[in-house]
């Protein structure tokens, strides 16, 4: 009994903290299950409704079709007479041929006693020419109502579809037949296999006709009545299927029509969602069956989040509890203390009377007890008249012995002291007082003097309890002497920080110039290599154009692609340079994300089929905030990475949302990264040797992409296992809708050729191998190539009224600028010719210039088609 007593409290507190979490999560449960059940409710409608849309449009793509028909005079003679054999095939024919543009079933002419007279499969051995269809409901509502529709299996051909019938008539207006036309829903059918749910139609008497899957086909959703069977016999709609029906159990209804229902037959491994909608025109039904796993999982999160918490309540109360005891315990100790130290003050009060007491007995004022201090102490009483000190005292200010008496008053000690220049400057009776008075006030004092012979005193006064006052004198000249050594050395290294600040400011100047200087010697550099380089590309284009067997056409092929191989190496390298430089222009703004997702899966999609590997995408409504341009060179190396690192198998193109961005990830399946060279993959020139052998890279892309992505502010990512694959990401900050602007489409390129035939070109270079070149080029493309020179033969040549129909000018030319040397040629011209910059300078803001003015940029080395299709463009523009 006394055991129980004991840990009843704690009992008591188990059963509260267990039962309250218990409750906590049954509540939770059914809250949140209860509104996720709303909520996937309406996801469903809106399932139902897309669903339904796409039923009706494929319905109504054709309901208009019958009503055309059944105005065809040649038909409309058909059912007012008796026909022969000749004129049924010509009907026959003439169904055959509509229903082949149509793309329907079938097409059915049927006279005013349902038989049939013509169809579209007149020609297969299933052909309703000649069979009776009178007891069918949809001749029955044509003839009666003017138009009928009816879902049924068909007689002949077994295939079931759905009747759209329009009556013909004559000219007084009686039904003298009916236009039949058979859709087959099958490929609706096909396309509900692509999502994870049961979608079904049942019709009016509730038998379910389509289904997502087969085993629903033909059930009933209840048991049909005795009328309902024979409608179903006489009109022979589902011909000889056996209709079973569902076996299936309602869980539990909810507020917007879903119920919860577990179906017995066909057999369900879990309760699943039953939401229905109807379609009037039809009069079916559309049925949607959902996992319910996604509800079931938020009431069990749900509740897990509520026992928790009341479990972190529990506790908090438990800790307040306990801290408000520690704090009452804390309390009592206090006072307990306080008590002790009242008991200690009143000793030590009593000591200290005792210690003024024996000071006034003694003979010469010294006290025994003051002489182990080693601060110089005196002490006076109420009336300011000496009444102990020690030696230390009398060595500190050297005061002679027939000074220092017990009774002397304090006054004549300070006016000796001014005597000696101790007190300061000033009136010395005013220094005295002033001394005086702050004795006679009782408060406590704290100060520093300095002697004439350098020595510090730390002065600290007290009063005493029944008045008067003891003062001590302590030598703190060796700490003041140390103080001052210590900020002398802080002043030096101050200013040694400063020298040595300046130091570095100077230092990082010249690193800064240094990285200029490189990187206009990287620039010049690469603009000397891509001159040869783009005259060697010429040359090979033309040079294949002139060759006959396809061994040479091959070797050409070779090496034209090893110098688009080098082309791309000069170009990453002066990537690389402008990116170190910070030379590389920045344009960010706001855009949705999908369209660059879009073309680069489309793009690299067609490289990827090539190789035997799928590239998937997965859509994304993401706006981002970034250099699109930039982002697309990240996603184009990650992707290149991705192929040619992946032997077989697939690689997949996403992005995952986050509270600092939106991250995007290119997946593979290739062999891996130790985790080792993870780091070192982003240096440059550095390769995996894992990769396709005759495609190895530059080992520049990953350089490149760690560049960028620190120019804008993106972190790069790397997750790999070795075996496994690997995923490459880049996390890139949100942007908003509101700040979304509409980018001009570019130009399509034209197709056509012949524009190019008997064109007079100038082509104006600085280097005569690219000029050389340029021309045999163009000459295979039957241009007549007026100039192929330098700037100063082109103003030599440049004759008023002569100016040729195009002009592709270099920019940068030794002394001479292309930009400069353009209106210099349009003077002497008299007009404009259209104008193509070609150059090796990667500079973004010559590009927007010459996109402002409408003239063509080209990188060099040139690619010829791509300088053929800018051709093209801008000689049909001026035609235009």
């Amino acid at each position: 009994m006394f055991r129980f007593r004991r840990y009843r409290p704690a009992l008591l507190i188990l059963l509260l903290t267990g039962g309250g979490a218990v409750l906590a999560m049954w509540g939770a449960y059914h809250l949140v299950e209860r509104r996720a059940l709303r909520e996937e409710t309406v996801q469903l409608q809106r399932q139902l409704d897309l669903h339904s849309q796409a039923l009706q449009q494929r319905i109504d793509r054709y309901r208009t079709l019958p009503q055309v028909l059944a105005l065809d005079p040649e038909l409309r003679d058909a059912v007012a007479a008796p026909i022969d054999a000749a004129r049924r095939d010509a009907l026959n024919e003439r169904l055959e041929s509509a229903n082949s543009v149509t793309r329907s079933s079938t097409l059915t002419l049927i006279d005013r006693h349902g038989v049939a007279l013509a169809a579209s499969n007149w020609r297969q051995p299933t052909s309703n020419v000649g069979e009776d269809y009178s007891f069918r409901p949809y001749v029955q509502q044509a003839l009666r109502d003017g138009q009928g529709q009816f879902y049924g299996i068909g007689l002949t051909t077994g295939a079931p579809g759905y009747f759209l019938s329009q009556a013909i008539r004559d000219d007084a207006g009686v039904a003298t037949g009916v236009v039949v036309i058979k859709i087959e829903l099958d490929a609706l059918e096909k396309e509900w296999l692509r999502t994870p749910d049961v979608v079904l139609v049942s019709d009016a008497h509730g038998v379910i006709f389509l289904a997502s899957q087969a085993e629903w086909r033909y059930r009933t959703l209840a048991p049909l009545s005795a009328d309902d069977r024979r409608e179903l016999a006489a009109t022979r709609q589902y011909a000889q299927q056996q209709l079973s029906p569902l076996r299936m159990q309602v869980v539990r209804a909810s507020d917007g029509g879903a119920r919860k229902v577990r179906v017995e037959v066909p057999a369900l491994p879990k309760p699943v969602l039953w939401q229905s909608a109807l379609l009037p025109e039809e009069g079916w039904q559309l049925h949607l069956l959902h996992d319910d796993a996604a509800v079931a999982a938020a009431g069990r999160g749900a509740a897990l989040a509520a026992g928790g918490g009341w479990l972190a309540l529990s506790f908090l109360a438990l800790f307040v509890q306990q801290r408000r005891r520690l704090a009452s315990l804390r309390q009592r100790s206090r006072e307990e203390l306080e008590t002790v130290l009242q008991q200690h003050a009143q000793e030590l009060r009593t000591a200290q009377d005792g210690i003024v007491e024996a000071a006034r007995q003694a003979d010469a004022g010294l006290s025994r007890s003051l002489e182990h201090l080693p601060q110089g102490v005196v002490i006076i009483d109420a009336g300011l008249r000496l009444v102990a000190w020690n030696s230390r005292y009398v060595e500190l200010f050297r005061f002679p012995p027939e000074l220092l008496r017990v009774g002397t008053p304090v006054q004549d000690l300070f006016r000796h002291n001014a005597n000696r220049g101790l007190l300061g400057p000033g009136p010395v009776e005013e220094a005295i007082e002033r001394r005086l008075n702050h004795l006679r006030s009782g408060k406590p004092h704290m100060r520093e003097s300095e002697k004439d012979d350098g020595t510090v005193l730390e002065i600290r006064g007290n009063p005493l309890p029944d008045g008067g006052f003891v003062t001590s004198y302590a030598d703190i000249t060796s700490y003041k002497n140390a103080a001052r050594e210590l900020r002398s050395l802080a002043d030096a290294l101050e200013h040694r920080v400063e020298e040595r600040t300046r130091a570095l400011a100077v230092a990082k100047q010249e690193a800064e110039s240094a990285n200029r200087y490189k990187t206009r010697f990287v620039a010049a550099a690469v603009h000397d290599l891509l001159q040869p380089l783009n005259a060697a590309r010429m040359f090979v284009s033309a040079l294949r154009g002139r060759l006959a067997d396809d061994e040479s056409r091959r070797i050409s092929d070779h090496v034209d692609n090893a110098l688009a191989a080098q082309d791309a190496i000069l170009n990453s390298l002066l990537d690389i340079s402008r990116l170190e430089s910070g030379a590389l222009p920045t344009r960010v703004r706001d855009f949705a994300l999908d369209p660059l997702l879009e073309a680069l899966a489309r793009d690299f999609g067609i490289v990827a089929e090539g190789r035997g590997l799928a590239l998937e995408r997965v859509p994304t409504r993401a706006v981002v905030r970034s250099d699109e341009a930039l982002l697309r060179r990240i996603l184009q190396n990650f992707l290149s990475n991705a192929i040619r690192y992946t032997p077989q198998g697939r690689i997949l193109l996403g992005c995952r949302r986050g509270a600092d961005g939106v991250r995007i990830e290119v997946h593979d399946q290739g062999p891996g990264i130790p985790e080792s060279l993870q780091a070192d993959i982003f240096e440059e020139f550095r390769r995996l040797n894992d990769g396709v052998t005759h495609d190895r890279g530059a080992g520049l892309g990953l350089a490149i992409v760690e560049r960028i992505g620190r120019l804008l502010g993106h972190r790069i990512g790397l997750r790999s296992q070795l075996g496994r694959g690997s995923v490459f990401s880049v996390v890139v900050p949100w942007g908003s809708r509101a700040g979304l602007t509409e980018e001009p489409m570019p130009p399509a390129e034209p197709h056509d050729d012949s524009p190019l035939r008997g064109r007079r070109i100038w082509c104006v270079d600085d280097d005569p191998r690219v000029c050389e070149a340029t021309r045999a080029l163009l000459q295979r493309w039957e241009c007549a190539v007026d100039l192929a020179a330098g700037p100063e033969t082109a103003l030599r040549s440049a004759t008023s009224g002569a100016s040729p129909d195009l002009l592709l000018l270099d920019v940068r030319m030794g002394e001479i600028d292309g930009l400069e040397l353009y209106p210099r040629l349009c003077e002497r011209w008299g007009q404009a010719p259209p104008l193509i910059l070609v150059t090796a300078e990667r500079d973004e803001a010559l590009r927007a210039q010459a996109h402002r003015n409408g003239w063509g940029f080209l990188s060099k080395p040139v690619k010829p088609p791509a300088l053929r299709a800018l051709m093209t463009q801008l000689l049909l523009r001026r035609s235009g």
